[in-house]
């Protein structure tokens, strides 16, 4: 065998060693990076859920999950879902967004 071709032989397996561990860590760093909250499987009562329980609503931060709580406090139960409109911060692209997480 050619020197030329033992070069070559040993460039592809320390390619290929070199590479595994790369294309490892590139699949499993965007999971262990991201910030995404997990979507509740079942959806999360906003008449009886604490701002910390809301927080865990895609969507939502600690400052809504407040507003929430605060508005709650002042005005009664919610009737439906739709009503989180009338929190401050909830239009309506974040009302689409949450929607589907919550329930009355």
């Amino acid at each position: 065998m050619s020197i030329r071709k033992m070069m070559i032989i040993a460039l592809a397996v320390c390619g290929v060693i070199f590479a595994l561990p790369c294309s490892a860590a590139e699949s499993t760093a965007p999971h262990e990076m991201s910030t995404k909250k997990v979507v509740n499987a079942q959806p999360v009562n906003i008449n009886t859920a604490d701002a910390k329980t809301l927080e865990k609503v895609n969507g939502i931060g600690p400052k809504r999950a407040e507003d929430i709580v605060a508005y709650r406090t002042a005005h009664g139960n919610f009737k439906s879902v739709d009503d989180l409109s009338q929190v401050k911060g909830f239009g309506e692209k974040r009302l689409r967004k949450v929607a589907s997480q919550l329930t009355v």
